[in-house]
């Protein structure tokens, strides 16, 4: 259980690490070839942390404190009122549970992305427009 949330913090202050630069570096700045590297071991890393460590800890807690083996079953094919004709074992259930974090750090690798893509971009404020599509306002010069 340790390892798991210690290998789930890792992942969480790498992304920290991320998005407080993201915030910090100008955009369109030269990078050095000693930044370019460290950023790649960084990206390497936390990817390799975020598919690699974290569901190995998952399943390896799993299957030693929890013993969610194939032997256990989770839900029969009798129970809910026979409408689940198959049989969900504690290893099958532990393999989806495994696919949800791989889920969950793609789509954190891909906020990150987009949160690093995005950087000092500027929102700009909508003026209304009529039926039309000629603006109701004046715009701000």
């Amino acid at each position: 259980m340790v390892a798991l949330v210690t290998s789930t913090l890792v992942v969480l202050l790498i992304a920290g690490i991320v998005v407080a630069y993201s915030k910090r570096r100008p955009v369109g700045a030269p990078l050095t070839w000693g930044e370019a590297m460290a950023a790649a071991f960084l990206v390497f890393f936390a990817m390799l942390w975020a598919y690699g460590v974290v569901p190995h800890q998952w399943l390896t807690l799993a299957d030693n404190e929890l013993q969610w083996r194939a032997d256990r079953t989770f839900l029969q094919s009798g129970d809910l009122g026979g409408v689940m004709p198959f049989t969900v074992t504690y290893k099958t259930f532990r393999d989806l549970v495994a696919t949800g974090i791989y889920g969950v750090m793609l789509g954190g690798q891909i906020f990150l992305w987009s949160l690093w893509q995005n950087r000092g971009k500027v929102k700009t404020r909508e003026i209304p427009s009529s039926a039309y599509g000629r603006p109701l306002v004046r715009p701000e010069s």
